[in-house]
Protein backbone atom coordinates (compact mmCIF):
# COMPACT_ATOMS: atom_id res chain seq x y z
CA UNK A 1 0.00 0.00 0.00
CA UNK A 2 1.46 3.36 -0.97
CA UNK A 3 1.23 6.53 1.11
CA UNK A 4 -2.07 7.67 -0.39
CA UNK A 5 -3.60 4.28 0.31
CA UNK A 6 -2.31 4.55 3.86
CA UNK A 7 -3.80 8.04 4.09
CA UNK A 8 -7.21 6.75 3.01
CA UNK A 9 -7.21 3.99 5.63
CA UNK A 10 -6.01 6.39 8.33
CA UNK A 11 -8.62 8.97 7.34
CA UNK A 12 -11.40 6.41 7.82
CA UNK A 13 -10.01 5.60 11.26
CA UNK A 14 -9.76 9.30 12.18
CA UNK A 15 -13.39 9.78 11.20
CA UNK A 16 -14.83 6.62 12.74
CA UNK A 17 -13.03 7.06 16.07
CA UNK A 18 -14.24 10.66 16.35
CA UNK A 19 -10.92 12.43 15.90
CA UNK A 20 -12.28 14.13 12.77
CA UNK A 21 -15.80 15.46 12.33
CA UNK A 22 -15.86 15.43 8.52
CA UNK A 23 -14.26 13.22 5.86
CA UNK A 24 -12.44 16.31 4.58
CA UNK A 25 -10.90 16.91 8.01
CA UNK A 26 -10.02 13.23 8.30
CA UNK A 27 -8.21 13.29 4.95
CA UNK A 28 -6.40 16.47 5.95
CA UNK A 29 -5.28 14.96 9.27
CA UNK A 30 -4.10 11.75 7.61
CA UNK A 31 -2.15 13.47 4.84
CA UNK A 32 -0.54 15.93 7.24
CA UNK A 33 0.60 13.01 9.41
CA UNK A 34 2.10 11.24 6.41
CA UNK A 35 3.43 14.08 4.21
CA UNK A 36 3.65 17.19 6.46
CA UNK A 37 1.34 20.17 6.20
CA UNK A 38 1.34 22.21 3.00
CA UNK A 39 3.59 19.96 0.94
CA UNK A 40 2.66 19.20 -2.67
CA UNK A 41 2.06 15.57 -1.73
CA UNK A 42 -0.20 16.56 1.15
CA UNK A 43 -2.37 18.84 -1.01
CA UNK A 44 -2.49 16.58 -4.10
CA UNK A 45 -6.03 16.63 -5.46
CA UNK A 46 -6.47 13.35 -7.34
CA UNK A 47 -6.26 10.89 -4.43
CA UNK A 48 -8.21 13.29 -2.23
CA UNK A 49 -10.96 13.54 -4.85
CA UNK A 50 -11.10 9.76 -5.13
CA UNK A 51 -11.37 9.31 -1.36
CA UNK A 52 -13.94 12.04 -0.82
CA UNK A 53 -15.89 10.90 -3.87
CA UNK A 54 -16.23 7.40 -2.45
CA UNK A 55 -17.30 8.90 0.88
CA UNK A 56 -19.78 11.16 -0.87
CA UNK A 57 -21.69 8.27 -2.45
CA UNK A 58 -21.68 6.26 0.78
CA UNK A 59 -19.20 3.59 -0.30
CA UNK A 60 -16.82 3.94 2.65
CA UNK A 61 -17.80 2.00 5.76
CA UNK A 62 -18.49 4.20 8.74
CA UNK A 63 -18.79 7.41 6.74
CA UNK A 64 -22.28 8.57 5.74
CA UNK A 65 -22.89 9.81 2.22
CA UNK A 66 -23.00 13.56 1.82
CA UNK A 67 -21.49 16.43 -0.11
CA UNK A 68 -17.73 16.29 0.35
CA UNK A 69 -15.98 17.17 -2.91
CA UNK A 70 -16.20 19.18 -6.11
CA UNK A 71 -14.20 16.51 -7.93
CA UNK A 72 -16.11 14.89 -10.72
CA UNK A 73 -13.45 12.99 -12.65
CA UNK A 74 -11.57 11.50 -9.71
CA UNK A 75 -14.82 10.65 -7.97
CA UNK A 76 -16.14 8.90 -11.07
CA UNK A 77 -12.90 6.95 -11.59
CA UNK A 78 -13.01 5.71 -8.01
CA UNK A 79 -16.71 4.83 -8.06
CA UNK A 80 -16.30 2.95 -11.36
CA UNK A 81 -13.29 1.10 -9.96
CA UNK A 82 -15.33 -0.08 -6.96
CA UNK A 83 -18.09 -1.27 -9.28
CA UNK A 84 -15.51 -3.19 -11.31
CA UNK A 85 -14.01 -4.76 -8.19
CA UNK A 86 -17.44 -5.81 -6.94
CA UNK A 87 -18.12 -7.58 -10.24
CA UNK A 88 -14.62 -9.00 -10.68
CA UNK A 89 -12.35 -8.93 -7.60
CA UNK A 90 -9.41 -10.21 -9.69
CA UNK A 91 -8.85 -6.60 -10.75
CA UNK A 92 -7.65 -6.00 -7.20
CA UNK A 93 -4.33 -7.64 -7.96
CA UNK A 94 -3.36 -5.30 -10.80
CA UNK A 95 -3.59 -1.56 -10.24
CA UNK A 96 -2.87 -0.69 -13.88
CA UNK A 97 -5.52 -3.08 -15.19
CA UNK A 98 -8.06 -1.64 -12.73
CA UNK A 99 -7.17 1.90 -13.79
CA UNK A 100 -7.58 1.09 -17.49
CA UNK A 101 -10.95 -0.50 -16.83
CA UNK A 102 -12.08 2.43 -14.67
CA UNK A 103 -11.26 5.00 -17.35
CA UNK A 104 -12.61 2.94 -20.22
CA UNK A 105 -9.26 2.01 -21.76
CA UNK A 106 -8.18 5.58 -22.52
CA UNK A 107 -4.42 6.10 -22.31
CA UNK A 108 -4.03 8.23 -19.24
CA UNK A 109 -1.70 7.78 -16.30
CA UNK A 110 -3.31 7.28 -12.92
CA UNK A 111 -2.41 9.69 -10.17
CA UNK A 112 -2.85 7.58 -7.02
CA UNK A 113 -6.63 7.33 -7.28
CA UNK A 114 -6.43 3.55 -7.58
CA UNK A 115 -4.07 3.35 -4.60
CA UNK A 116 -6.86 4.88 -2.52
CA UNK A 117 -9.48 2.55 -4.00
CA UNK A 118 -7.43 -0.60 -3.49
CA UNK A 119 -6.34 0.31 0.03
CA UNK A 120 -9.96 0.77 1.09
CA UNK A 121 -11.02 -2.37 -0.78
CA UNK A 122 -8.23 -4.55 0.60
CA UNK A 123 -8.79 -3.33 4.16
CA UNK A 124 -12.50 -4.14 4.11
CA UNK A 125 -13.54 -0.50 4.24
CA UNK A 126 -15.87 -0.52 1.23
CA UNK A 127 -19.59 -0.79 1.98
Amino acid sequence: MNKYGNAAVRAVKFYTNGQATTPQDAWEMATIAIFRDGTASQTKGCPKGAFLGLCEVGLVKGIPGGIYTNSTKNKSYAVRAISILKHDPSYGSNIEQLWLAAIGGVEKKHNSQMNVVLALWNNGLIA
